[in-house]
């Protein structure tokens, strides 16, 4: 989602991994336009215009240095069962900074959190100062699987992710 140049959507690709791009403009992609893993969609996602990717359903959900908030649901929505939702954005603080420092576009505390609480289970959330990334700021990660109703145990909760590290 607002894939802008499609960084992230390209590490996919060069794994073999189909990806969708969506943006309001799709110019920065147009070398991808003929990769057969690649689909280009061009749509506002802020205008009022109906959700370009209708009843589609994905693996996997990547959004990065993006808010819109009207857009949880519908990428929630989007996640097949078992569907991962990476979104990493920027929170209150940031206006310290850089941009965005409008309040209406940054992150409360603990707010993608809340927008995924009772739909996905959270496998890594992280709030804070990040000085390594692309954009230097304060910002919320967040990674989260679409799985709460997959679960086999007899409490109904779901079954935990392996996050050890390498």
């Amino acid at each position: 989602m607002a894939a802008g140049g499609g960084r992230h959507g390209r590490l996919f690709l060069e794994r073999d991994h189909p990806v969708t791009f969506v943006d309001r403009t799709v110019e920065p992609l147009q070398d991808l336009a003929d990769h057969l893993n690649a689909e280009l969609i061009e749509a506002d996602l802020e205008d009022g215009s109906p959700w370009p990717l209708k009843d589609r359903r994905f693996d996997a959900v990547v959004v990065v240095n993006y808010l819109h908030r009207e857009l949880f649901g519908q990428l929630i929505a989007s996640l097949n069962p078992g569907g991962v939702l990476m979104y990493e954005t920027f929170a209150r603080g940031n206006e310290d900074f850089t941009r965005p420092r409008n309040p209406d576009h940054l992150l409360k505390t603990g707010e993608l959190l809340d927008a995924v609480t009772g739909q996905l289970q959270v496998v890594a959330y992280e709030h804070g100062l990040v000085k390594n990334a692309d954009i230097t700021g304060v910002k919320q990660r967040l990674c989260a699987v679409n799985d709460l109703s997959l679960s086999e145990r007899e409490d109904g909760e779901p079954t935990p992710h392996d996050i050890s590290r390498a």
